[in-house]
Order: structure tokens, then C-alpha cells, then sequence
């Protein structure tokens, strides 16, 4: 994660269920002096760690610059949701970029879970893998687009979707909020920081080499491109950028065209294993369909997680869980006053067109960022891509790099402002049923 120097770099993980729960993992040492690599990765998230680790397998001699710890930013504080596809789906993509653009993208759709469950099978990584996911419909309307959804999904390949129509779906969720929901079996929900320090473990089995506590102050490109910190400098054939939301003008090209937006989660006090099951029977995990969404699970020790809000710009509000404890209760009345013993932000990336930004500057600096509140899955497909690329495979990487990113509007002074009316709209229009 790298990151303006100007601001103190924490030492720790922010103060969230997650990071309570981890399991312990060894501190990397701080970059000291020069060094050489094949490959230098900027970022210990999700996109680092997966880049960093489909190249080792590869052989390639690969370093990871982390500015804090790895799993700092949203890959260690989000929902721990298995979500498929992209936060635009193939039927926007094929309207607006072709049926070749829609085809590459869709063929790549449910890539990102399995590539996750083969990580966790191989490198034996306990991160409480649970299976299934459930997207709830709050309107009629909803219900249509889920019926539309998995018509679609089933057409770019997912077959294990079901459709609860009716009170079907109270046999997945305990609320009376819905009309109905569609389950994904081939989703589902995991520990999402202990999933990443499982994976930079595998990494450094590997002879992959981590730096924490070593923010990136600059890129000097070339035919060896040259990634410094203030501390020391690592020369490489290739670099991949992989800061998303953390990234800080890094690269000031791309700066326009993404913003980083704020969520907030709450996790609350164990609850007794008949009231848990009576919320999630099956202990899936869910997500409404509204545009400003809430998500919620259970955690391997029965706690609520529960999600939602977006702060468009990446602030914090006052009070996280005067945000999200309205919703959870509009939910689960019956945990009306339940305790909530953590409760925590982080920001994700969002793009104008609600896809991903892959991409190379001069022909040896990758990026991959921009994943719009679908990056669990979509990391972890960057990171085979990026190794793909990085041996000469370009075609799949390139399906995503040629997608036009355009400026968000009103700069940088207005596009906050206007984004929080555009979404202002479309929450009024969910809460209208329109």
C-alpha cells in the first residue's frame, strides 16, 4: 500500500474483528539498501499478494513493498465476501463495448473464487471458507432483475445458482426484509486478512521476499525500472503497481480516473448458536440489491458482520455504527440493542464505469486496481493475469486493459460532491421502488 510520506505510516492494522482474530504472522523487515528482482510488486493487498505469488510459482525472483503490513487496506477490513463477476455485469459490458469485449470479460466471470479455494487447498490456509452466497431483492422490481441475473450467469457458465422466489429464500435468511434472493453456490465468505497473510506466507515459502514499513516515495521507469523508498531502492525488469485505493500519486495518470470511497463494517458480540442459526441458517453469507448496498455474515465465532454505507471521497463519518446499526435492525429486529464489539472503515476503489483498470505505462510497469466493491474475486483473477502477462501472455490481461477509462466529472474538486448526488438518486429510487 503505498502512500503519501508526508502522513505517519501505522504500524498495525487498523483496530478491526479481523485483525483480533488473526492468526499470528511474522513482521517483514523494512527495505534497507539496494536490491534487484525480477519483478517488484508495490502493494501487500490482495492484487500484491496474488501477482507475487502466481510469478513465484512461475520461478521468477519477485519483492513485495508494502508501506504498512500486508492485508493493511480493504483486502484485510472488508465484508470477506465471495462475490462473483464484476461490479458491472456482461450485459452492460456487451451493450457498451461489444459482444468481443463481453465475451473475453464473461469467460473470466467466475475465475476469481476458484482460483481463491485452490490457494486455500494447496497451501492449507485457515481462513474459515464457508460456501454460498445469497443476493437479496428488497422490491418486485429486484426480484425481475435477479430472475434476468441468473439467466445471464447461465449463460457465461454458472450453473450452481438457485432461485428462492416467494418465502423460499427464509430458509437462507431470518428476515422479513425480502421478496425473494438468488443463491450462488459457488460463492461464499472466508477470514479475508487471514486469507492474504495465509497466501504471503506461500509467497515467502517460495523464496518470495515481503518489506513491510516501506512506502514507495517514487518510480524512475526505464528498461529496468527503479522503485525507491526512503530507505533503500529495488531495481527490477517489471514492476506492478498494486495500491488501489491506498495508492497517493503514485501514478498521477490514473488519479482522475478512479476515487476512493470509504465503507464501514461492525461485527458484533458472539451471539448464542440458536440465535445465529435462526439469522443464517445455512450460514451463507448476503448481499441486497440495492445501489447502496448492505452485506452481512456470520464469523466462524458467530458474530454478526454487517456492512454497508459508502463515504465518497474515502472519509470517515463520526460514528460507524451509528451508520450501519439502523440497517441491521431494519434486518434483524430481534438484535434490537445487541452489542456491537468492533466496528471499523476502509476504502475500496470505484471507477466511473464500475470496471476494473488493468494496464502497463511505457512496457515493463503493470497496474491492476479499481475493482468497484468486487475485489475479493477480481484480486485474485489480476494476479493470474498479471503472471500470464509478465511471460508473454498478454491476451487475457489485454481484454481488460483495452476497456476506455474516462475522468470522473468535475475533477478532483467536484467529483465527490457529484457522485454522493448521482447516488443520492438511485438510493431514493430503491427506497421508492421505482
Amino acid at each position: 500500500m503505498p502512500q503519501n510520506t508526508a502522513s505517519v505510516i501505522p504500524s498495525r492494522h487498523v483496530a478491526s474483528y479481523y485483525a483480533a482474530s488473526a492468526h499470528a504472522s511474522p513482521e517483514h523487515p523494512a527495505l534497507q539498501g539496494a536490491t534487484t528482482a525480477d519483478v517488484c510488486v508495490v502493494g501487500g493487498g490482495f492484487t500484491g499478494i496474488s501477482s507475487a505469488l502466481h510469478l513465484a510459482e512461475k520461478g521468477f525472483k519477485v519483492i513485495v513493498l508494502e508501506a504498512t503490513r500486508v492485508g493493511f487496506g480493504a483486502s484485510g477490513r472488508n465484508g470477506g465476501q465471495i462475490v462473483n463477476s464484476y461490479s458491472r455485469d456482461m450485459d452492460v459490458i456487451e451493450a457498451k463495448y461489444g459482444e468481443t469485449s463481453a465475451r473475453a470479460l464473461g469467460s473470466m466471470a467466475f475465475e476469481g473464487n476458484r482460483i481463491i479455494r485452490e490457494r486455500v487447498a494447496t497451501y492449507a490456509i485457515d481462513c474459515d471458507l464457508k460456501d454460498g452466497n445469497l443476493f437479496a431483492a428488497c422490491t418486485d422490481k429486484q426480484m425481475n432483475g435477479l430472475i434476468e441475473h441468473k439467466a445471464l450467469w447461465e449463460r457465461y457458465g454458472n450453473r450452481e445458482l438457485e432461485l428462492l422466489e416467494g418465502d423460499d429464500y427464509r430458509r437462507e435468511i431470518g428476515s422479513q426484509r425480502y421478496v425473494g434472493a438468488l443463491l450462488d453456490h459457488s460463492g461464499g465468505h472466508l477470514h479475508p486478512l487471514n486469507l492474504v497473510l495465509g497466501e504471503a506466507a506461500a509467497f515467502a515459502s517460495l523464496g518470495g521476499v515481503i518489506h513491510e514499513q516501506s512506502p514507495v516515495t517514487g518510480i524512475t521507469h526505464g528498461d529496468t525500472v527503479r522503485v525507491s523508498t526512503s530507505r533503500g531502492e529495488v531495481r527490477a525488469k517489471h514492476v506492478i503497481v498494486a495500491g488501489n485505493a491506498y495508492l497517493k500519486g503514485l501514478l498521477p495518470e490514473l488519479e482522475g480516473k478512479s476515487m476512493p470511497c470509504g465503507t464501514q463494517v461492525v461485527a458484533t458480540a458472539p451471539l448464542d448458536e440458536a440465535l445465529a442459526r435462526e439469522l443464517l441458517p445455512n450460514d451463507r453469507c448476503v448481499e441486497d440489491c440495492n445501489y447502496l448496498l448492505d452485506y452481512y455474515r456470520l464469523s466462524a465465532d458467530r458474530r454478526l458482520i454487517y456492512g454497508g454505507g459508502v463515504t465518497y471521497g474515502g472519509r470517515d463519518p463520526a460514528s460507524i455504527e451509528a451508520v450501519i446499526r439502523p440497517n441491521l435492525e431494519t434486518t434483524f429486529p430481534q438484535l434490537a440493542g445487541v452489542g456491537i464489539d468492533y466496528a471499523w472503515s476502509g476504502n475500496f476503489l470505484l471507477t466511473l464505469n464500475r470496471l476494473p483498470q488493468f494496464g502497463r505505462i511505457n512496457h515493463n510497469v503493470f497496474y491492476a486496481q479499481g475493482y468497484s466493491g468486487h475485489g475479493v474475486t477480481c484480486t485474485h483473477l489480476a494476479g493470474r493475469l498479471m503472471a500470464e502477462a509478465l511471460s508473454g501472455q498478454f491476451e487475457r490481461f489485454d481484454a481488460f486493459a483495452g476497456l476506455p477509462h474516462t475522468a470522473f466529472p468535475g475533477g478532483r474538486l467536484f467529483r465527490v460532491p457529484l457522485t454522493a448526488l448521482g447516488a443520492w438518486y438511485y438510493r431514493m429510487r430503491d427506497q421508492l421502488g421505482w
